[in-house]
């Protein structure tokens, strides 16, 4: 029996479902899924293995038109998924009708790894408009694999999986068999901490928030976590901790009962506020979180 393995990159606007996808390849909730854009900041993998496949999928961030030095460095992050591909996903949701940068839409195109092009959120649509978006991306797409599907309500994911596996090349295992991701435990420390972030404030607190996880200490019983909360201003520090403390608390909570599914141990998380002035616009500061090499 010949041996596939290979990796499998997901792409698209920001907020079509990338990250729901990944995490119903994966069965794990690797990355982070809310309503509010970019979400995603990092690629981040998600290995699934089989007796003759291994799958490295790879969950970037939103394409967007940078604002600021720290979404440039997250765009980086997209163009690299182009480079490695075996396969490429290239995601849309019903009623859209291409990528914000063209120059990403034109690689698509003209892609010289094979596309799957998967049209998500099919399930608040009606037959008259996906008909109609099926013809569309067809034409717009004509060298890729068109599916409909609900990342979701896992509806066609058997399929589209089925699929990949029958592009990937001949290849022995990339990763040990028994492994999921290629990140650290305290990169998933942070991702949960900052989910409830988005969650839980408005406006521009999500965006200029960075997680840094100082102490992970597991022990038989417990896994004992300091992280810190990284702020830019002074006012958004003030926010972030709430009337007596009680919005920190909140997410702190939040987050730990979600660590404690995904570690399966109790978890004990202490959490503090720091400012880090224009932390987003630093090239020092944006390698030091893993933006930047």
């Amino acid at each position: 029996m010949t041996h596939k393995a290979g990796f499998v990159n997901i792409i698209g606007n920001p907020n079509v479902g990338k990250s729901t996808l990944m995490n119903a390849f994966v069965g794990e909730k690797l990355s982070i899924i809310t309503s509010k854009a970019q979400t995603t900041r990092h690629r981040i993998l998600g290995i699934v293995n089989g007796d003759d496949y291994q799958i490295m999928f790879s969950d970037t961030p939103g394409i967007i038109k940078p604002a600021y030095e720290m979404q440039t460095s997250m765009m980086d992050f997209v163009k690299s998924a182009f480079e490695d591909a075996d396969v490429l996903i290239y995601m849309v949701e019903i009623g859209e009708k291409e990528l914000k940068d063209e120059a990403f839409f034109n690689k698509i195109q003209n892609s010289k790894v094979p596309v799957m092009l998967l049209i998500n959120k099919i399930d608040t649509s009606n037959q008259e408009e996906i008909e109609e978006k099926l013809a569309y991306w067809e034409e717009k797409v004509p060298k890729a694999n068109v599916y409909l599907i609900s990342a979701l309500e896992k509806f066609n994911i058997e399929p589209v999986f089925d699929k990949i596996k029958e592009l990937l090349p001949a290849s022995p295992a990339f990763y040990p068999k028994d492994q999921l991701t290629d990140k650290p435990e305290r990169f998933f420390v942070n991702e949960a901490i900052r989910e409830k972030i988005l969650l839980n404030y408005k406006k521009e607190i999500p965006y200029a928030v960075e997680i840094e996880t100082e102490e992970f200490f597991e022990e038989d019983t417990i896994i004992r976590i300091r992280a810190i909360i990284m702020v830019e201003r002074e006012t958004q520090k003030g926010i972030i901790i709430g009337h007596k403390g009680a919005a920190l608390k909140k997410v702190g909570m939040e987050a730990r009962k979600d660590l404690e599914i995904f570690f399966d141990k109790k978890v004990f998380l202490e959490l503090y506020v720091k400012v880090n002035k224009n932390w987003r616009s630093n090239d020092r500061q944006l390698k030091r979180f893993g933006y930047k090499d």
